[in-house]
């Protein structure tokens, strides 16, 4: 059996700066993700009707989403093993966040289509960040 006084120490071990960081981005993340959602739901839904957006706004909740966890992920695997290319893949979760989610919110949020061109620039991100975060593991 554990006594307290272990199951405080346990509790209180020192997780890395990294760790942090990256778990506090991805909660703030969330947080964001569901309140760009209610609003494209319930704020935005005749406009993305009537812009024939609907799905241009859905890939870029999933995106984001999704990378959420994955950011979310990258804290984790840092708090057990402090690795450069959790970091570097964190970062680049990140990256295509702001690129490839944000380029089409732009475009949605304005009709100029040149947004679309810097998207697949995100979506090289996120390839190149879960390729990272896989190598990371068995490195």
């Amino acid at each position: 059996m554990v006594s307290p006084a272990a199951l405080f120490q346990f509790t209180k071990k020192s997780v890395s700066n990294s760790s942090k960081t990256f778990i506090i981005i991805g909660s703030i993340l969330g947080a964001l993700s569901v309140a760009f959602g209610a609003f494209g739901a319930h704020g935005l839904q005749d406009f993305l009707e009537a812009t024939g957006r609907i799905e241009t706004f859905k890939t870029a909740m999933n995106y984001l989403w999704y990378h959420t966890f994955a950011i979310l992920l990258i804290g984790l695997l840092l708090s057990h093993k402090n690795a450069r290319l959790f970091k570097v893949a964190g970062i680049c979760f990140l990256v295509g966040i702001v690129v490839f989610s944000g380029s089409l919110f732009a475009l949605i949020g304005t009709g100029n289509t040149s947004f679309g061109m810097i998207t697949p620039i995100g979506g090289l991100s996120f390839i190149v960040g879960w390729a990272l975060t896989g190598i990371g593991v068995f490195k």
